[in-house]
């Protein structure tokens, strides 16, 4: 779609958003996203955080997972995370919040930005990917939204596709995804091969996981 006339579909097909908000389904998860992680990534084990009330009241999301994968005392390697937040329902003042949004709020700054398209087992993705920095950290960001069948990365494309499908299917159902990988000294191309692995391995994990 043409971006010159995306703003003004948007406008249009929300008008029918919000009138349809009412008759959406509710999608459960065929299982819980702590399973559908792996419990071992990279031959790291995995160790779940938990997100503060106030955090879960902003993002609002129905179900959620933050691990950790770190190597243990006898490995050596970078620690990362994954983050899955998933909305079964999505209706106005609860939807997915775009990470470039709210990484600034947490006092991360942009450094560089682009799409990269990753091989998986569910064929080849795009994400977005970001490298980013607060103080003396950097971290290499790598996030996409799944959900209805899709994987994908441009945010214009995932309302159009939100809005539609909320009138069409009634079915809102996504979840945001989120891969991090601090950045130790000059070693970016290291960090981005290992977030490709991961998007490998969580893509078609989620897959599995998701409604049909």
């Amino acid at each position: 779609m043409n971006r010159r006339w995306m703003p003004a579909a948007l406008l249009g097909v929300g008008a029918l958003f919000t009138v349809g908000v009412d008759t959406q389904r509710t999608m459960p998860l065929r299982g819980s996203l702590e399973s559908a992680l792996p419990a071992t990534l990279e031959g790291f084990p995995g160790t779940d955080g938990v997100l503060s009330e106030q955090e879960r009241a902003v993002a609002g999301m129905s179900a959620y997972v933050v691990r950790t994968y770190a190597p243990l005392a006898s490995q050596s390697g970078r620690p990362f995370s994954v983050y899955v937040g998933y909305y079964d329902r999505q209706t106005q003042g609860r939807t997915i919040h775009s990470p470039k949004n709210c990484l600034p709020g947490a006092g991360w700054e942009a450094l560089a930005s682009r799409t990269e398209q990753l091989a998986t087992p569910e064929g080849t993705v795009t994400v977005n990917r970001y490298l980013i920095r607060k103080g003396t950290e950097r971290a290499l960001v790598l996030y996409w939204y799944q959900g209805r069948g899709r994987v994908q990365a441009n945010e214009y494309r995932v309302k159009w596709d939100l809005l539609r499908d909320a009138v069409l299917r009634r079915r809102t159902e996504e979840a945001l995804v989120r891969v991090v990988v601090p950045l130790s000294g000059d070693d970016e191309e290291r960090a981005t091969q290992l977030g490709a692995r991961i998007v490998g391995s969580v893509v078609p994990a989620l897959a599995r996981t998701l409604p049909t």
